[in-house]
């Protein structure tokens, strides 16, 4: 997508001051989309309440992301690291099903193309793996991660990336 007022999605990089506003569409992907895979006790783990506003901001920043707006409302959020690693992608509950997360996906992916990438990997949710299989993306390794004490399933799953 392009950044252009007309469309109804539009893709630009975070702003200043907004990082506090993303974690209200990381807990909705958690608690209500993810919560399809996940029992409730991880999902707390994963996404809390109360939650360390500070680190958050700090990972945030660190991460840069571009957000996925619609009709100005942030639906989305991913960032693409220097070594092609997706750190983080998430897609608010309201907005699932819609396209935001296949923008996203999309506008990653030129980005490491623009950029000489030969290869983009990320650790995928179970949630969230047929949607980077549809971009591409094929299971690496299937493991299980441990996070606040809790065990969760998901895979590494990369892209390999052509000229």
């Amino acid at each position: 997508m392009t950044d252009s007022d007309a469309l109804p999605l539009r893709i630009r990089a975070l702003q200043p001051g907004e990082a506090l506003r993303l974690y209200p569409v990381f807990h909705s992907a958690v608690h209500r989309l993810a919560a399809r895979h996940y029992t409730p006790a991880q999902c707390a783990a994963w996404a809390p309440l109360p939650f360390d506003e500070a680190a958050w901001v700090q990972r945030i920043e660190r991460n840069h992301p571009c957000v996925a707006l619609v009709r100005g409302v942030i639906a989305g959020f991913a960032d693409l690291q220097p070594d092609g690693t997706i750190d983080q992608f998430f897609v608010d509950a309201a907005h699932a099903g819609q396209g935001v997360g296949s923008a996203l996906l999309a506008f990653l992916l030129g980005q490491a193309k623009a950029q000489g990438l030969r290869q983009v990997r990320s650790h995928v949710s179970l949630t969230a793996q047929p949607l980077f299989m549809r971009h591409g993306f094929a299971v690496v390794q299937r493991q299980t991660v441990q996070l606040r004490g809790m065990a969760f399933e998901n895979a590494v799953m990369a892209c390999e990336l052509r000229p």
